[in-house]
């Protein structure tokens, strides 16, 4: 069950990694549970910045058009999901490197688990404060980071120092992503399709 490894992955993660291990269930499994998680922060963005606002420091609250939330929400599904596959690929492509020999669901599994709490951390857009959001977002990175540098030793089989090697590796490539994917974002709005505010 889904919620059984989300609520493991916090609570006790290695024994929980071990039991993702044992079972390794399919690539719809794996890819289920990206899709489902995903849809939580992209709801709680589109409600804040339609319903609630944004606030930024001492400025007034900020709001998004309902048609301009829904896009950014789209699209920010879909830039968790199609990042989840690139950090799987990137996984699955460094590992011969590193003397393992995982299948693609492997890596998809390490990918969209290690990935659940920054995911999650997207949530705390329902207090639309940028400190409060920048603050949970930050705690999601450093606890996804934990959930990499725990999980690969055990879902790769290796041993943990060359697994300590292959996390930082996958974690240097899934920071280099998200400044792509940043500016990416930073060049899409400022050549027309930036949101519309009320």
């Amino acid at each position: 069950m889904i919620l059984n490894h989300i609520w493991g992955l916090y609570a006790h993660p290695v024994d929980e990694w071990k039991s993702i291990d044992q079972r390794h269930e399919s690539m719809s499994f794996a890819l289920s549970h990206i899709l489902i998680v995903a849809l939580l922060p992209c709801a709680a963005a589109y409600y804040a910045s339609a319903h609630i606002g944004w606030s930024i420091g001492a400025r007034e609250v900020t709001f998004l058009t309902q048609n301009s939330a829904m896009l950014m929400a789209v699209a920010m599904y879909v830039g968790i999901i199609a990042a989840t596959f690139a950090l799987a690929y990137l996984i699955h492509w460094m590992a011969k490197t590193f003397g393992a020999a995982p299948t693609f669901t492997q890596s998809l599994e390490l990918a969209a688990y290690t990935a659940t709490p920054v995911i999650m951390s997207g949530i705390a857009s329902l207090y639309p404060e940028l400190w409060f959001v920048t603050m949970v977002f930050l705690a999601g990175v450093a606890y996804s980071v934990y959930l990499l540098y725990s999980g690969v030793p055990i879902l790769m089989h290796i041993p943990e120092e060359r697994g300590f090697l292959y996390a930082s590796s996958v974690v240097t490539a899934g920071l280099i992503m998200l400044v792509v994917l940043m500016v990416t974002s930073a060049i899409i709005w400022t050549n027309g399709f930036g949101p519309e505010y009320m």
